[in-house]
């Protein structure tokens, strides 16, 4: 089953699929997407992001964004897939009504990996009927009834990422802070590599920032914009054909021996040595 919703005038696009490791090239689209990965079994599904395992419970969805590199070539049951790109619904233009950024989607941590709990899969599974069931209703509304389910389905997984991902005792402006934080990392850590960078852009002290991510018993962030730099070195040498210096000239490094030096204490590795690590083990 798969259903897409397309402006060709806006170049938007919203699609659903039952099975996406089979019928992801089916889109009109793919590129610069956001996807909702949902297993809907009653077994796991495991499938891999960025060369690294992801494994989801029955009833457990995720979020990948264009940013990732998703390989479904491991993925035997079928793995429901939601996907929409910036031009069908900007999640930036939009936080404020979602608040989202930095828990869903583009944030700095791992994966977020969310479970529908027994009281609330009546509420998933009523939405995902009426989802389905407005792909087959072509009418002048329905790009903005898809919206809006959309919204509904971003509004329902960042309620639950809240309570699942972050500890329950940060009230609503402290998770605030850490979610922007993680999401301007995600957009500047080419460019800004240090606390205060970010403390500026948030209007907050550098201390500040370190105190609430103790709070939160998440790493310093320092070590998170480090961690970033690391991941986009890892996902060059995994998807791309850049060499070392080049990668090292896209990050920000003015000298690749800096560079090298850098991944070396991230990594414990090289980069030739985790080139050649990475051909052994995919």
């Amino acid at each position: 089953m798969l259903y897409e919703f397309k402006d060709s005038k806006l170049g938007s696009i919203i699609g659903f699929t039952d099975r996406i490791q089979t019928s992801l090239g089916d889109f009109s689209v793919t590129e610069h997407t956001i996807k909702f990965l949902w297993n809907r079994n009653n077994k796991p599904v495991n499938f891999h992001v960025d060369n690294v395992p992801v494994h989801l419970e029955p009833d457990q969805l995720t979020t990948v964004t264009y940013l990732h590199k998703v390989s479904f070539s491991k993925t035997g049951l079928p793995l429901t897939g939601i996907l929409f790109n910036r031009e069908f619904y900007c999640i930036s233009d939009h936080d404020s009504e979602v608040s989202c950024n930095g828990i869903l989607f583009f944030g700095t941590q791992d994966l977020p990996i969310i479970t529908i709990k027994e009281e609330q899969k009546r509420k998933f599974g009523l939405w995902y009927e009426v989802f389905t069931e407005e792909f087959a209703t072509p009418d002048a509304i329905q790009g903005d009834m898809l919206q809006m389910l959309l919204k509904r389905l971003i509004i329902m997984s960042t309620r639950l990422a809240k309570e699942q991902l972050l500890v329950t005792n940060l009230d609503n402006e402290q998770i605030d802070i850490i979610r922007k934080f993680n999401f301007l990392v995600d957009l500047h850590y080419k460019t800004k590599r240090k606390v205060s960078d970010y403390a500026e852009l948030l209007f907050k002290s550098p201390k500040t920032l370190s105190n609430l991510f103790a709070l939160y018993n998440q790493k310093p962030p320092q070590q998170i914009i480090l961690d970033r730099i690391a991941l986009e070195a890892k996902r060059m040498m995994h998807f791309t054909e850049m060499q070392n210096q080049e990668i090292a000239y896209e990050l920000g490094f003015n000298d690749p021996a800096h560079f090298s030096r850098f991944f070396k204490k991230m990594t414990r590795m090289t980069p030739s040595e985790y080139r050649k690590n990475k051909q052994i083990t995919t």
